[in-house]
């Protein structure tokens, strides 16, 4: 593997909790060329052949394996799009961490938008950790946009982690999902916004197949000045359950608009929606005062666990 500078190092540790070479398949990348690459007997990466991103090919009965492919960019003014697909084989069970990190102290934008499909055979089990992160004392804008795909064969299950915590100026999260017969989707997104960020996050998720299931949970912050659009659609076409809510803290000035959707296209659809927006209470943070924090600390100690 090629070696990376302190600021990827540090930079793939916030995204991957990556300290050393991980063991098992990983595909580093920095500043938009490959860093790193190593595949096993049951997981292949290719690179596309108009060098675009890769592909990764999971073995059917795979188990217990795991796939890195963090993404890092240091310098500023790239600006790319990566194109990853996933094939993950029938009765499989794999975790994957992917993500960007973005550090820019130069004048320049820097962008990364990841688009990436999942193809989940038959009763195959993935979960899935996705986090961004932005850093850097410059002027130019830490940017980033994933777009991600999800085709659900039967039985098959999905968790999905989405995370966005820290220093991303603007981002757009748009996540679809097509599920058949008895399959399972779990995902979980936590976000926080600050200064003048902005967020958009889209999921829909289509179930196609008596049994499936969707459950979408957002909790997010948004800070300062920041704004967040949550929109979330269900779309129930068979005799299946899906749920979404959003949780959401606002501080300062901050703004957040959750647009929760239901489509039921079947008489055995069961599709429910949650949404709440509110500060930190005042008994929370006095509480935690009485127990000798200032208000600060306490402020983000109760946004630390919100947000786990």
């Amino acid at each position: 593997m090629v070696e990376l500078d302190p600021i990827q190092k540090r930079l793939i540790e916030e995204i991957a909790d990556i300290h050393e070479t991980p063991v098992g398949a990983y595909n580093f990348r920095a500043n938009s060329k490959l860093a790193g690459r190593n595949t096993t007997a049951n997981i292949d990466i290719t690179s596309k052949e108009d060098g675009s991103g890769i592909d990764i090919r999971i073995k059917p009965g795979t188990k217990n394996e795991s796939v890195h492919i963090p993404v890092v960019i240091s310098a500023s003014g790239i600006k790319e799009t990566v194109y990853n697909d996933f094939y993950i084989g029938e009765d499989s069970d794999v975790v994957i961490v992917a993500g960007c990190g973005i550090d820019n102290c130069g004048k320049q934008d820097s962008q990364h938008d990841g688009i990436h499909r999942f193809f989940v055979g038959k009763n195959a089990h993935v979960k899935y950790i996705e986090k961004h992160y932005g850093s850097g004392s410059g002027d130019g804008k830490r940017i980033l946009n994933p777009q991600t795909e999800v085709y659900m064969e039967e039985g098959s299950a999905m968790e999905m982690e989405m995370v966005q915590i820290k220093g991303v100026d603007s981002t757009i999260r748009k996540t679809t999902a097509k599920l058949a017969a008895d399959a399972k989707l779990l995902v979980q997104e936590r976000l926080m916004t600050h200064g003048e960020q902005k967020a958009h996050s889209i999921y829909s998720a289509e179930l196609n197949g008596d049994g499936a299931a969707a459950d979408v949970v957002s909790r997010a912050v948004a800070k300062d000045n920041s704004y967040q659009k949550f929109d979330a659609c269900v779309i129930g076409n068979c005799a299946c359950h899906g749920h979404t809510e959003c949780d959401a803290i606002i501080m300062d000035y901050g703004n957040v608009l959750a647009v929760p959707a239901l489509e039921a296209n079947n008489v055995d659809a069961e599709l429910f929606h949650e949404a709440a927006i509110g500060k930190i209470a005042g008994e929370q943070l006095d509480k935690l005062m009485t127990l000798g924090l200032t208000a600060e600390e306490a402020e983000e100690q109760i946004i630390n666990g919100f947000l786990k």
